[in-house]
């Protein structure tokens, strides 16, 4: 309600030409505020919002963009009103952000930019994508080992403007080894003419430039660092990677892991056209279509074990329903276990125990709650046999299934959450089909 408030304040302002009180309402929003209320508005209202914005606040406002909308904001700027805000932004960004285009646009983007700049985006772009070197940025305070305090205090006044965070500095010899991290904390306590070399920490916690950016973010997390430096061959120091792109990385790899297990495709949201969201769900379904016709073949095996029991109908949809149901919910847990622990053989195995252990009390419970309905229903306790053994055993399978395929999946260097919640549903429903009628048939005297 608020954003909406103030996104009407601004029209008015607009309309008016006032930009003195519109720099007023700015100043008191964040970045993403001005963001939002950016995307708010109508086209025409968009291009006078962009006129009013200082440089530094459209760098912000782009940063707070996705790619598509970044790109459509710097073509409205012009190219020479782009280069000077794009001068401003991280050089991460500006990798991240060009990184699908093709060589002509980028030459085109960045060849207004100052040359100093421009090279250490196209320095990023020579990075894999989705490493530690395409996310680490250079706005960082280095300092050498032979400083003092006194001399690291005066570097740190004066690049605190433009580093990304100063709460770690990281010490340098004269080659440009990454030999030490001291904190902005350790640096207020040390004696003004203390050596920087004698209070730095030189068990130092980096990654490699080629790191993929799933290990950054668990060393991160392991931390609880808000920066880790990035380095190079001889451990030369090339940048530092900052909380705030992790958290974008942890975001965006859960989206992706959410699409896979789901087997809804990628990159599909709110804005998507229905007929491009129905293209990339369909090769999954398709499929899972053909995998799903092998439960019509084993219900049609045993016609006469159905035409014999009506009542097996009944229970039917219940039975491959449940065993889905907590193969999915294994399969969740086990991605979620293999992001944040390193997995080998004792972990695997104590895993698959516990969710054998799940399966085994899941299955009980639900069992005899459905095997006392299923004999109270019909007055046949062969019937409550039937169904409860059914779903115990059925249980059991889907757990451990949801838990040994995407485990199997990783060790054989797959992406598990490829290992999708419809795909195991599936397969659990014939394995539960071919179980519950297989056990009915053996006791099929009993139930006539």
């Amino acid at each position: 309600m608020a954003e909406h408030n103030t996104k009407d304040h601004i029209i008015d302002i607009l309309h008016k030409s006032r930009k003195n009180d519109f720099q007023s309402v700015l100043d008191e929003l964040q970045p993403y505020d001005i963001a939002r209320i950016y995307e708010l508005l109508e086209a025409k209202q968009q291009v006078q919002f962009l006129l009013l914005l200082e440089t530094e606040q459209l760098a912000d406002l782009i940063q707070e963009l996705d790619k598509e909308k970044q790109l459509e904001v710097l073509t409205k700027l012009g190219i020479e009103k782009s280069a000077k805000v794009m001068d401003l932004m991280d050089n991460d960004d500006i990798a991240s952000m060009i990184g699908e285009l093709d060589e002509e646009q980028v030459e085109t983007l960045l060849s207004g930019m100052k040359t100093e700049e421009s090279k250490i985006v196209q320095n990023l772009m020579n990075y894999p994508p989705e490493t530690a070197g395409r996310l680490m940025t250079n706005r960082f305070v280095w300092i050498p080992k032979h400083y003092t305090v006194r001399q690291t205090v005066e570097k740190l006044k004066s690049f605190a403007e433009l580093a990304e965070t100063i709460n770690y500095l990281y010490v340098i010899d004269e080659a440009k080894r990454l030999v030490g991290v001291v904190s902005y904390r350790e640096i207020i306590l040390a004696d003004i003419e203390a050596k920087i070399e004698d209070i730095m920490f030189t068990r130092v916690i980096s990654v490699n430039a080629d790191t993929d950016q799933e290990e950054v973010a668990q060393l991160i997390e392991r931390y609880d660092f808000v920066a880790i430096p990035v380095v190079g061959q001889n451990d030369i120091l090339l940048g530092i990677v900052t909380v705030d792109d992790i958290i974008d990385v942890v975001i965006k790899e859960a989206n992706e892991d959410i699409e896979k297990l789901s087997a809804s495709g990628k990159e599909i949201d709110f804005d998507t056209k229905a007929f491009v969201a129905a293209y990339r769900r369909l090769p999954w379904l398709i499929v899972l279509l053909f995998i799903g016709v092998v439960s019509g073949t084993i219900i049609s095996q045993f016609e006469e074990t159905l035409s014999r029991v009506v009542a097996l109908s009944f229970f039917m949809p219940m039975i491959a329903g449940m065993t889905g149901n907590t193969g999915t919910q294994s399969l969740a847990v086990v991605v979620r276990g293999l992001i944040q622990k390193d997995i080998h053989k004792s972990v695997v195995t104590k895993l698959i125990l516990r969710e054998f252990g799940v399966g085994i009390i899941i299955g009980t419970v639900c069992g005899l709650l459905i095997a006392i309905i299923a004999y109270v229903w019909q007055d046949n306790p062969f019937l409550g046999l039937v169904v409860g053994s059914s779903l115990v055993i059925t249980l059991i399978i889907g757990t451990l299934a949801g838990t040994i395929i995407p485990i199997i999946l990783y060790k054989l260097n797959v992406d598990p959450a490829i290992a999708s919640g419809p795909l195991i549903t599936t397969v659990n429903d014939i394995l539960s089909l071919f179980i519950y009628f297989g056990i009915a048939t053996a006791f099929i005297a009993h139930l006539t």
